[in-house]
């Protein structure tokens, strides 16, 4: 089925081939200025020049220095949506270079960036969701976007955004709850990820499997989604996507690292899939499935019924992947434990 994407054209009357030619960091200081011109079509030409020079992580570095990062605040907030577009655009292709993100991360961009969540041009948000992603893939960024207090924002944004910016939202909301999980089991964003583990994409299902595995990381974050998601993972680990499977393993995994995890995915039916996806030698979920059945293996009645699979682990052996070898061997001297 084919979905509609965002389109990052410019509208018709805009001609970016006539916005000024300009030449590295000589040019910067001149751009500057004319962002704060009062003339509409100068400041688009302006940003015009800029998008094109800040691809070269130097002149990011410059433009920094000569103080862009406070204009492109303020245009932020323009009542032109061009304006809007290309500033958005800019600040994501800067928040691609690291001395970029660090830049954006220090001017309190991200607070700015908040107010462009509703906006009404699809593609102003789009690059404002990039723009989180890419930072959040930093320490710093991901507890800057914590700070603001936009753990709350990005999950009610799940329910209502376009899927491209779903996708965005889960990548930065998997970077920020490794941090800090708390705020997201208090919005409700256990129940929210349930329903997208179930959605038509792929990706998005994948994505939402992955959030939850950042969220099993963390003592409370286990409780929840063994009371309320193993079910869904379980019967995810038979996706026809392997990125979808391995992701729903992974959280299964953690999730089993509680006895109540264990009971529950035991009641899922979780060992006849997870048996199978070990006896794949190219499953990208072999690792995790392994790690989860070891853990149903502590309970009597997976052990009982692992006996008979043994031959499946002893394959894993002769895996090249040292951790797959080291995996097995571990879950078959569990399973054949006595006590």
């Amino acid at each position: 089925m084919a979905h509609a994407r965002i389109s990052a054209n410019l509208p018709p009357d805009i001609d970016p081939t006539k916005a000024p030619i300009a030449f590295g960091k000589r040019a910067l200081p001149k751009l500057n200025e004319e962002l704060r011109s009062p003339e509409l079509l100068t400041q688009q030409r302006a940003l015009m020049a800029l998008c094109d020079l800040v691809h070269d992580p130097e002149n990011v570095y410059q433009a920094i220095g000569v103080g862009f990062l406070d204009n492109l605040k303020t245009l932020l907030l323009h009542h032109d949506s061009t304006v809007r577009q290309k500033t958005t655009e800019i600040l994501y292709i800067m928040a691609m270079h690291n001395v970029g993100r660090q830049g954006l991360i220090q001017s309190g961009m991200i607070s700015a960036l908040t107010e462009l969540l509703d906006d009404p041009v699809d593609i102003c948000r789009k690059n404002t969701h990039q723009i989180f992603e890419m930072m959040a893939k930093l320490h710093e960024g991901a507890v800057g976007i914590l700070h603001a207090g936009l753990i709350p924002l990005l999950v009610f944004k799940l329910k209502t955004e376009l899927d491209e910016i779903q996708e965005l939202i889960l990548d930065t909301l998997s970077n920020c709850l490794r941090v800090e999980a708390s705020e997201a089991l208090a919005t409700g964003a256990i129940t929210i990820l349930k329903e997208k583990l179930k959605h038509s994409s792929a990706a998005i299902r994948s994505k939402a499997a992955w959030v939850l595995l950042e969220i099993g990381t963390h003592p409370e974050g286990k409780s929840m989604v063994c009371e309320e998601v193993i079910p869904v993972l379980v019967s995810l680990l038979e996706d026809t996507d392997p990125e979808v499977q391995a992701s729903a393993t992974g959280a299964l995994m953690f999730a089993t690292v509680k006895p109540q995890g264990r009971f529950s995915a035991l009641g899922a039916e979780a060992i006849p899939p997870l048996l199978k996806l070990v006896a794949e030698e190219t499953s990208k979920a072999r690792l995790s499935a392994i790690k989860t059945l070891t853990m149903l293996a502590e309970l009597p009645e997976g052990r009982k019924t692992l006996l008979d699979h043994t031959d499946t682990f002893q394959q894993c052996l002769n895996d090249p992947c040292e951790a797959v070898k080291r995996a097995a061997k571990i879950a078959i001297s569990v399973i054949k434990w006595k006590p």
